[in-house]
Formats: structure tokens, sequence, C-alpha cells
């Protein structure tokens, strides 16, 4: 019964590992809610923001090319990109598939001879970045499950100071977009240069305003706030995304593991049923000899 003691101890093995990754489904679902919440909470700050300082951008239209924030590079030479990753592993693709695209956009811009350097938000994207030997200019790791601004502030701060001062022709972010709770979208966005869509209105006409101290100091600041709120809404889109894959990931494992069990059982009764058998035939041989 050699082979049925070993079966016995997979079982059991398997059984622990189903009682983890079943409580971490569980802790995944709640978080997930949480995350959620906070995504969609973070929302309306983003878009007014965004209202106003669509606003103000097309009332200075003359004044473009002198605010740092709002100028167009003819020719992008160097820049950087943000990449969102989770700090923690067993949550499906999500940071390989943030990963390949993180990859495939530095290969489009090596291929036009830009240079490229790196902001890493997460764990997972700070070893990727370092095992490519890519130009870490900032990051921030063991972010928790809330996102908290006052963690990431510093190296957002130095890479949106890199293209205020003209060392950065354009910053790009990379995160996981969270579209429900099956389907999580690796996405990589323009942050600066500002586009298009940044600065339309939708059926309003701007209005005009006095400002104080200046007008260029102003919509200097306004971008800087506009450009951190949304990378929060990139990292707590990234957070949903990460609990909602976790969740589906260890519910995959915790069935997994359970038609494991199955088939360890029914292997183990075959075993067993085997062993009966022959002691039997063995016992029926030898009253047969006698």
């Amino acid at each position: 019964m050699a082979a049925g003691k070993e079966i016995r101890s997979k079982i059991k093995s398997v059984q622990n590992t189903q009682k983890i990754t079943r409580a971490m489904q569980m802790v995944s679902t709640s978080k997930m809610r949480k995350t959620q919440e906070r995504m969609r909470s973070a929302r309306p700050y983003a878009d007014n923001i965004r209202r106003v300082m669509a606003h103000l951008a097309q009332v200075n239209q003359s004044s473009k090319n002198i605010i740092p924030f709002l100028r167009n590079p003819e020719k992008i030479e160097r820049a950087g990109i943000i990449l969102i990753t989770s700090d923690k592993g067993l949550c499906g693709g999500l940071n390989a598939n943030a990963i390949k695209v993180f990859l495939e956009h530095i290969r489009q811009l090596q291929q036009n001879s830009v240079e490229v350097e790196v902001c890493a938000l997460g764990q997972k994207g700070l070893v990727a970045a370092n095992r490519l030997k890519l130009m870490v200019s900032g990051s921030a790791v063991a972010l928790g499950d809330v996102p908290k601004m006052e963690q990431i502030i510093g190296p957002l701060s130095a890479m949106l100071q890199g293209f205020h001062d003209g060392k950065l022709d354009a910053v790009y972010v990379v995160y996981t977009h969270f579209v429900n709770t099956m389907k999580q979208q690796a996405t990589v966005e323009q942050l600066l240069p500002l586009t298009e869509r940044d600065l339309k209105l939708k059926n309003e006409m701007p209005w005009d305003y006095i400002y104080e101290p200046s007008e260029i100091e102003v919509l200097d600041e306004l971008v800087r706030r506009y450009i951190e709120s949304v990378v929060y809404q990139c990292l707590a889109d990234n957070m949903a995304s990460e609990q909602a894959s976790r969740m589906v990931a260890m519910k995959a494992a915790t069935d997994n593991a359970g038609s494991a069990i199955n088939n360890l059982r029914l292997s183990y009764n075959k075993s067993r049923q085997a062993s009966i058998t022959k002691e039997l035939a063995e016992i029926v041989a030898g009253s047969a000899a006698v």
C-alpha cells in the first residue's frame, strides 16, 4: 500500500492548497468591491479638472507655445513611460500583459531612435525594467491596496518636471484598464503633450478669466494637477483590475484543485481495489494448492 499512502499524502497536500486559494479568492472578492468604488469615486474629480483645463486652454490659444506643458514638440527624441503594475503576483496574466504592451511600445519608440526612461509604480514593473536594463528615473513600490498620492508624487513629479524643462518630449502611461470583472485590458496612453481629446470641449463656450498671479503659472499648476489625477485614476483602475484578476485566478485554481482531488481519489480507490483483488487471488490460489 506504499502507492496508496503516497496518493493520500498528495490528496492532503492539494486540499491544503485548495483552502489557501479559496481564502485568497474570498479576500480578493471583498477587496475588489472596495477598489471598484474607489476607482469610480476618483473619476468625477478627473473629469471636472479636465473640463476646467480645457476651458483655460481654449481661451489661451495664443499662449500655448509659451506654456511648457501645452507645447507640442515637432519631433520626439526622448520619452518617459510610467509603468503601473502590482506589487504581488498570483493575479493571472495581469502583469505579464501590461509588461508585454510596455515592451511593444518601447520597441516602437526605439525603432524611431527615441531614448526612453521609465518610472515604475509597482514591484513587478520595477523588476522588469531593471531586468531589461532600462533607465529608471523613479519608482514607488509597496503601494498597498489603497492608492496614496503622497507615495507616487515624488517619482511622478520628476517625470513631469523633465517634460516641463524640455528634457522629455513625451510622457506615456502603461496600466491595466478595468473593463469589468472578467475583462481587464492592458493599455498605453499619452499623457504629455496633451492631445486634442484632452483639450476638447463638448458643446460649451469657453469663458474668459482674470489670472492671479499669472496665466502661465496658473495653467502650469493646473496641468500638473490634471496629470496627477489621471495617473491616480490609472493606478485605481490597475488596483481594481488586480483584485478582479486575482479573484478569477484563485477561483480557477480552487476548481482545478477540486478536479485534482477527485482524480487522486479515483486513483486511490483503483489502487486499493487492485490490492484487495490481488490479496483475494493469492488466498484463493493458496487454498487450491492445499
